[in-house]
């Protein structure tokens, strides 16, 4: 179900050629002159990506000019995630993606960041998580109840527009109709498409030119910027008050503490003993897909001034709370459908598992702690196609990296892809097999193999909001609907800012028929 690299293993140690206990570190092959690898990313970034543990655990890439380096064994990357001083946010790919999102949470540097990381930790508590819970099931079931047998929908789609509006319901209830929040979809496509080209084939002057991908590059991200700007304006003089995540981050003020502490377990998931809050560097941070801990970061920021985000902060927030609430979690639950629809057994479990706990009703926060399954589902499909697949880290001072010297500025690439596929920590990692994340085996997985939303102080922040989504998302679908491809083909992911199956036309089936019997599947193939 992957896409398989050159050798599809890490390049071994302990051979002639790497003694025991040593780093291997090499440059790709097949760079050519001016350009390096830049083409072969572009053209064929995963199965390019996926080759390069065969070549060492740092491997040097050309991108024209630019020289990257990618970490390929989870230890490197977790010395890269855990250290947020030495390795900074930067790189080609957040340099564009700061057109988009400005200075926000995913895109600051790790100077302002803890400000940052306070204001916004207010929106991401448990008790908000259960409020928001709340929201989600209706608008999911909303949207669920608008589908009718027999239609073919574009599932990849009909995620973004569900995520779209859930996200835009949590974020700002009644602050985007249906016109204007299709208007924000369509703008992201375009923007974060002209981030992903930028950042591959980093020609900043050519981009300047007035051609048509560059107008309509700019005409969205222009659009963007003034929707975002607006809803704020209007929010700030309007004289109502909102109980929605947007009015909470308004609202916020750096106290000095709102992001630290042992907060309780998310709504619906469990926190392993000894685990803590996302900023809480005394004790392991965890993700909400596995439930595994991961280790602290190795510094802190410096306290701030207490003060609320200015006008400024909270548009680049918003923006990336946009970005991350709609397309990721869209996306993960499109590849689960696709995947679901490719192993008829598996998703005869999920029905099962429904069907017990639902009882024919629509999932209620409630239920979360008892679709254990349904979770298991999702990060799987979180495990095979991680929707952020690639990102970069830039060196601030010099550092040693895989005993490799790197001096100031050097970028780091990391691929969440790329480790999910890795054979020694995932046995077939090309199998879908949701039953890697019961209890006695995700123990097994080594630390910092699984990373569907990074790790560190950088984690995150809505974490358990997309987890808690997806899955209330996948059971309230599978407790009444089937969704069949209409023949048999085979999916491609589509790597663009995030790992899309692009269009994935599948028919809505209800589930079972009068006298008892279950649809016919048609199955699905994929790489």
């Amino acid at each position: 179900m992957g896409i398989p690299g050159e050798a599809g293993v890490r390049a071994p140690r302990g051979t002639a050629a790497a003694a025991p206990g040593t780093w291997v570190v090499s440059t790709a092959p097949g760079g050519v002159p001016l350009l390096g690898h830049a083409l072969r990313l572009w053209r064929r970034p995963l199965e390019f990506l996926a080759s390069m543990p065969a070549h060492g655990d740092l491997v040097a890439i050309r991108l024209g000019p630019q020289r990257v380096w990618l970490a390929c064994d989870p230890d490197l990357v977790q010395q890269i995630l855990m250290d947020p001083r030495t390795y900074d946010k930067g790189g080609p790919l957040y340099d564009t993606m700061r057109m988009v999102l400005g200075n926000g949470l995913v895109t600051c540097p790790q100077n302002v960041h803890r400000r940052q990381r306070r204001l916004a930790q207010p929106c991401f508590r448990p008790a908000r998580i259960a409020d928001y819970a709340e929201v989600m099931s209706t608008e999911i079931s909303a949207a669920v109840e608008e589908w009718r047998p027999g239609r073919e929908l574009d599932v990849t789609d009909a995620m973004m527009d569900l995520s779209a509006r859930v996200t835009t319901g949590v974020l700002m209830s009644t602050s985007l109709d249906p016109g204007l929040a299709a208007e924000v979809r369509a703008c992201l496509a375009t923007a974060m498409r002209g981030v992903l080209l930028r950042a591959v084939v980093p020609l900043g002057p050519l981009y300047k030119l007035p051609t048509p991908g560059n107008r309509r590059f700019d005409r969205a991200l222009a659009r963007l910027h003034h929707i975002i700007d607006q809803i704020i304006a209007e929010r700030r003089a309007g004289p109502a008050r909102h109980d929605d995540l947007l009015a909470t981050l308004l609202e916020a003020t750096d106290d000095g503490g709102t992001a630290t502490g042992n907060d309780p377990a998310p709504y619906g998931a469990s926190r392993p003993a000894g685990a803590s809050g996302p900023d809480d560097a005394s004790a392991p941070d965890t993700c909400p897909a596995t439930g595994r801990p991961t280790p602290p970061p190795t510094t802190r920021e410096a306290p701030h001034a207490k003060e609320p985000l200015t006008d400024q902060e909270a548009h680049d927030q918003l923006m990336t709370f946009l970005v991350a609430g709609i397309e990721t979690t869209a996306l993960a639950l499109a590849w689960t459908f696709h995947l679901l629809a490719a192993h008829p057994e598996e998703e005869r479990r999920l029905h099962d598992e429904v069907d017990t706990v639902l009882a024919g009703r629509p999932p209620t926060p409630a239920d979360l702690p008892r679709l254990a399954h349904a979770r298991r589902v999702v990060t799987e499909a979180l495990r095979m196609y991680p929707p952020g697949w690639a990102l970069t880290r830039v060196t601030t001072t010099e550092t040693t990296l895989a005993g490799h010297r790197l001096a100031p500025g050097s970028t780091v690439l990391y691929s969440a892809y790329v480790l999910h596929q890795d054979p020694v920590a995932f046995p077939d990692p090309r199998r879908f097999d949701p039953d890697r994340w019961l209890p006695e085996r995700a123990g097994s997985v080594p630390s910092g193999a699984m990373l569907p939303f990074a790790a560190g102080n950088r984690k995150c922040i809505g974490d358990h909001f997309a987890m808690t989504e997806a899955v209330l998302a996948l059971a309230a679908i599978a407790a009444r609907w089937r969704l069949r491809p209409p023949a048999a083909r085979t999916v491609r992911p589509v790597p663009a800012a995030v790992l899309s199956p692009g269009p994935l036309p599948m028919v809505c089936e209800l589930r079972g028929r009068p006298d008892g019997g279950a649809a016919q599947a048609v199955p699905s193939q994929a790489p």
